[in-house]
Order: C-alpha cells, then structure tokens, then sequence
C-alpha cells in the first residue's frame, strides 16, 4: 500500500501526523486498526477536515513493518511532493 516513492515522502507517528496534517501538507493517512482511539480519533477528525483519504491497516505491528521500522506504527502519513 506504502510505495517505495511515498517511502521517501513518509511520516511515522502521532505527533508527526497531527502536525503535518495542520501544516496542510499531507497525501495520504496510514492508521492502524488496532491502536488506540485516543489517538484514531484526532487523525481521522483532522484527515477529515483537511479532506485527506484515511487506510486502515489490520495491526500497529503491519504498519511499522510497511513503514519499515521494526516496531509497531499507530499511525503515517505521506507527504505532498
């Protein structure tokens, strides 16, 4: 879902996201179905409002290893070129 392009262009994490979507300079939003909704809920009120098209990845441990870190990932994003 993550190409090796967005690759060079991705955000990993909760602050990462919620300051990138502020900034209005967000592509695409990655979130994992199983983090928590204290931290789902904002993601997807901001990607909302920002009108950016929200994926749901089955678990944390799915997303980091798609972001290519080797631990869990509760949400990403991808920058606008």
């Amino acid at each position: 879902m993550i190409t090796e392009a967005e690759k060079t262009r991705l955000q990993v994490g909760y602050k990462q996201a919620v300051r990138a979507l502020g900034e209005d300079r967000v592509l695409k939003v990655f979130l994992a179905d199983d983090c928590e909704r204290k931290i789902s809920a904002p993601i997807e009120e901001l990607a909302s409002q920002k009108d950016v098209q929200v994926f749901y990845i089955p678990t944390m441990k799915e997303l980091g290893a798609m972001c290519g870190i080797e631990v869990g990932a509760s949400c990403a994003v991808v920058l606008r070129g």
